[in-house]
């Protein structure tokens, strides 16, 4: 099973408890506290999911390595071919 449809069986699993909650579709006979809270969760995990991501991005970006060792051989590289240039008559 991929990632995917993992997701998705999850979603659609949470939308229809969700909808039975919410809208007391099986006669369950839920309580209307229930049904205030269950009525705006989507929105609720929507921002939590947006806040989670921001924070993972954020952390993602202030924690990302520098690469010295292939910053030296690409300043390398581009003297190499600095010089190569000049030799073939090229001004820099």
């Amino acid at each position: 099973m991929t990632k995917l449809v993992e997701w998705l069986l999850g979603v659609s699993l949470m939308v229809a408890v969700w909808a039975l909650v919410t809208f007391d579709l099986l006669d369950l006979k839920v309580p209307p506290l229930y049904r205030e809270v269950a009525w705006p969760m989507p929105f609720y995990l929507l921002v939590t999911f947006g806040c989670y991501s921001l924070a993972t991005v954020g952390y993602r970006v202030a924690t990302f390595n520098d690469c010295e060792e292939a910053a030296l051989e690409l300043q390398q590289q581009i003297k190499e071919a600095q010089r190569d240039l000049q030799k073939k008559g090229l001004k820099l």
